[in-house]
């Protein structure tokens, strides 16, 4: 489950609800956070080496919870958390390729940095969170079992949903700038490097590409997995329902299943307060559009009220964890939407990486690949073909997706969008289609 949602709506807080509602259902549950440590304390209340099996509180000061080992909660059945630590990730990762890299760094006469002086760069945060989540997926508690539901804090959108993809994007990456079929060559390199008259890659080189690219792949594969799903949180105001229709275009380009919305921090109505009434009925303004919304697109509308305090300990998020329960609905799947309609699926191939294919060449000679994106405007729409490549951008999201092999023979005749629903035309190149060359195209047919 991976929550992610509006700046300030109360990710965290909605994130912990949820892992406190999992556990009370009797699953094995992790929470993964890179919150600061004080924060995680006022939130979840005392953390600490224990058996996670709700042993009583503490009456010393709760223990800080520390990075790098999954800690039971205090007082939540079955509640763990891990709270990730971009620092010592970026150092201990540092040294770590330092060690690697020694043979060029001594060639290169280069004075290695000590792990005390390193300072972790931005965007450190990002890959200690994917090495973290697959760490989680991949591991155990301490006994040696698994999880059987791991909850993910994530940062906000677009950000959290960007990091998403990043594993896809940056495997791409490293097949283009360290080609693994260059790895032959190796036995060649001495020569090479003699006529080049400058140094060739060494093995270590390719190694750890392989070893970054296999790194990233795992990751990859538990975002993709039918079993993830998303959870977008937000706090019912003016833009609260543009949000959530651009953050439901990305998570459908992505592939990502939105499993539910959380409206969060709701203010009761009836008040007499006329300035709390009037807030209040702002908020029933938007949550109107929320639910409108929500309703289009047959996703789950879960509205979670303000406690009147910054909620603190298992007892509010168990409150809150009660109201959530009601949002999750068993029998939604991942990829829910994104199958063909009826009579679409005889497509020219199998190897879509996304939406589905029209085979109409024997009408008007063309092949539609259709993409669902549900909520995009054409205004905010991207399409670029590159070579075997379609970069698709919808907003702040965009994906570079490989041609099925049939749409490699052809040109890009034209776009549209209708019913949430991109349908790219291509038309067969008469060069690379095989029986087409010289054969005109069906009269009456424009781009």
């Amino acid at each position: 489950m991976l929550v992610t949602g509006a700046g300030g709506a109360g990710r965290s807080t909605v994130a912990a609800a949820t892992a406190c509602a999992a556990a009370a259902q009797g699953h094995r549950t992790l929470l993964l956070s890179a919150e600061p440590a004080r924060r995680l304390t006022a939130l979840l209340g005392a953390v600490g080496p224990g058996d996670g099996a709700g042993a009583e509180p503490a009456t010393h000061p709760p223990e800080a919870p520390g990075p790098g080992r999954p800690e039971p909660v205090a007082g939540a059945t079955g509640l763990w958390l891990l709270r990730i630590d971009s620092g010592e990730e970026f150092r201990k990762q540092a040294v770590d390729l330092q060690t690697r890299g020694k043979t060029v760094l001594d060639l290169l006469g280069a004075v290695p940095l000590d792990e005390d002086e390193l300072t972790e760069l931005p965007g450190a945060g990002t890959f200690a969170l994917l090495r973290a989540l697959h760490t989680a997926h991949t591991g155990g508690t301490a006994d040696g079992a698994g999880w059987d539901i791991v909850v993910v804090d994530m940062p906000a959108a677009p950000e959290g949903l960007n990091l998403l993809v990043l594993p896809e994007q940056l495997r791409r990456y490293l097949r283009r700038l360290i080609p693994t079929e260059r790895q032959a060559a190796r036995a060649l390199r001495p020569v090479l490097a003699q006529l080049a008259g400058a140094p060739m890659p060494a093995q270590w080189l390719y190694d750890a590409a392989t070893r970054w690219s296999d790194e990233l792949a795992g990751v990859q594969r538990i975002v993709e997995s039918p079993t993830t799903i998303v959870r977008l949180v937000t706090e019912p105001g003016p833009l609260a329902a543009e949000a959530l229709r651009t953050a439901g275009a990305g998570l459908r380009l992505h592939g990502l299943a939105l499993e539910s919305v959380v409206a969060n921090r709701l203010l009761p109505t009836g008040s007499g307060d006329p300035w709390l009434a009037a807030l209040a009925g702002q908020q029933q303004t938007a949550l109107a559009a929320l639910r409108e919304k929500c309703e289009a697109e047959s996703v789950p509308l879960c509205e979670l009220p303000h406690l009147g305090r910054d909620p603190r300990g298992p007892e509010d998020l168990k409150a809150l964890a009660n109201a959530a329960r009601t949002a999750v609905a068993a029998d939604r799947t991942a990829g829910e939407g994104l199958r063909p309609p009826a009579g679409t699926e005889s497509g020219p191939g199998t190897d879509i990486p996304y939406g589905w294919l029209e085979d109409r060449l024997a009408g008007d000679g063309k092949l539609v690949w259709h993409l669902p994106l549900p909520g995009a405007e054409r205004d905010e729409l991207e399409l670029v073909r590159r070579g075997d490549e379609l970069t698709v951008g919808v907003g702040p999201y965009r994906r570079v997706l490989p041609l099925p092999s049939a749409l490699r023979r052809c040109r890009v005749s034209g776009a549209g969008l209708k019913g949430g629903v991109l349908s790219v035309r291509f038309t067969p190149d008469p060069d690379l289609w095989p029986g087409r060359r010289g054969r005109p195209e069906p009269a009456g047919q424009s781009g």
